[in-house]
C-alpha cells in the first residue's frame, strides 16, 4: 500500500464538509449543528478502510469518496444520538461538549437526522452518474445497500437496542457478542465490504477481508472498553468510567481485565491470520489493527 493511514485520514478530513446540503438561512441551525460534529474529528477509521480496501482491490479512492463521506455521516449522527441524555448521556465526547450540550437536545436529535438522510443523497447522487455503466452502478447499488443495512435494523441500531436494553442485567455471553458485532462491528464490516464492492473485488479477497473486518471490529470494541477502564478522561475525551457507571455489559465486565486482554490479543492474531496470504500487500492492514487495538 502506498498511503498511509495518515494520508487516508487527510482526504476525508478534507472533503468532510464537501457533501453537506445546502440549508435554507431559517434553519441554519441545523448546518451548524451538522458541521460541530463532523469538525469534532475523531480516527475516520471507517472511512479510512473504505478507501483503503477500495484502493487495495485495484478501485479509485476518489471515486470511493461520497461511500466513504456518506459512512462517517452515518457514524456521526449515531454518535450525536448515544450522547444523547435518553440514551448514554454524556457531556463530552473527543475533548468537546458534546452536541447537545450546544445546541439543547432537539437539534441534536435534528441534525443526526440530517446526517443519516444526507448520507442516503450522497450515495444516491453519486448513483444518477452511472445509469450508463451498469457494472459501475451495480457495484455502487451494492456498496449502498451494505452500509444501509449494516447501520440498520439488521445492524448497529439493533445492537444499540439490546445494549440499552441489558444495561444493569445480567448479560449472557452470546448476548454480549451480539450486541458488539452490532452496535461496533456492523459499521466496519460495511466499511470494508463497501470499499471492495466498489472495487469490483473477487470473492476471495471479499471473504478474506470480511472475516479480517470481523476481527478488527472484536477487537476495536474490547480495546475499547478496557481503556474506559484504565485511562483517564483526558486521555479518553470523554468521562472515563462511564460504561460500569450506565451498568453497561462489556468484556472487562463479563470477563475481566485480564481475560479481556487475552480476547483481545486473540482477535488481533485472527485479523492478522484471514489476511496473512496478502503478504506485504496488506501490511497496512496489518499494521491498522494494532493502531486501532492496542493505542
Amino acid at each position: 500500500m502506498e498511503r498511509t493511514y495518515e494520508e487516508y485520514k487527510e482526504i476525508v478530513d478534507t472533503h468532510i464538509l464537501d457533501y453537506l446540503p445546502s440549508i435554507d438561512e431559517k434553519s441554519i441551525t441545523l448546518y451548524e449543528a451538522m458541521k460541530y460534529s463532523l469538525e469534532a474529528g475523531g480516527k475516520r477509521l471507517r472511512p479510512v478502510l473504505l478507501l483503503a480496501t477500495c484502493e487495495f482491490a485495484g478501485g479509485d479512492v476518489y471515486k470511493a469518496l461520497p461511500y466513504a463521506i456518506a459512512l462517517e455521516y452515518i457514524h456521526t449522527y449515531s454518535l450525536i444520538h448515544d450522547d444523547l441524555p435518553a440514551m448514554d448521556n454524556d457531556d463530552l465526547r473527543r475533548g468537546i461538549p458534546t452536541n447537545h450540550k450546544v445546541y439543547g437536545d432537539a437539534i441534536a436529535i435534528l441534525a443526526g437526522d440530517g446526517l443519516l438522510n444526507t448520507a442516503s443523497e450522497i450515495m444516491d447522487k453519486d448513483m444518477f452518474m452511472y445509469f450508463d455503466n451498469m457494472e459501475s452502478l451495480q457495484r455502487r447499488i451494492n456498496a449502498a445497500y451494505v452500509i444501509t443495512k449494516n447501520a440498520g435494523c439488521q445492524g448497529m441500531v439493533s445492537g444499540q437496542v439490546s445494549d440499552i436494553q441489558s444495561e444493569n442485567k445480567k448479560c449472557s455471553e452470546s448476548m454480549l457478542r451480539y450486541i458488539h458485532s452490532n452496535k461496533t462491528g456492523a459499521l466496519i464490516l460495511a466499511a470494508v465490504q463497501a470499499g471492495l464492492y466498489l472495487a469490483g473485488a473477487d470473492m476471495d479477497t471479499f471473504t478474506s477481508f470480511s472475516i479480517y473486518a470481523q476481527n478488527l471490529g472484536l477487537a476495536f470494541q474490547i480495546h475499547d472498553d478496557i481503556i474506559d477502564v484504565t485511562k483517564s478522561t483526558d486521555e479518553l475525551g470523554k468521562p472515563a468510567g462511564s460504561d460500569k457507571e450506565a451498568g453497561k455489559s462489556t468484556y472487562v465486565s463479563m470477563y475481566g481485565l485480564e481475560k479481556a486482554n487475552e480476547l483481545l490479543d486473540k482477535a488481533i492474531k485472527d485479523a492478522k491470520m484471514s489476511i496473512e496470504h496478502y503478504y506485504d500487500n496488506a501490511e497496512f492492514f496489518t499494521q491498522l489493527v494494532d493502531i486501532m487495538a492496542r493505542s
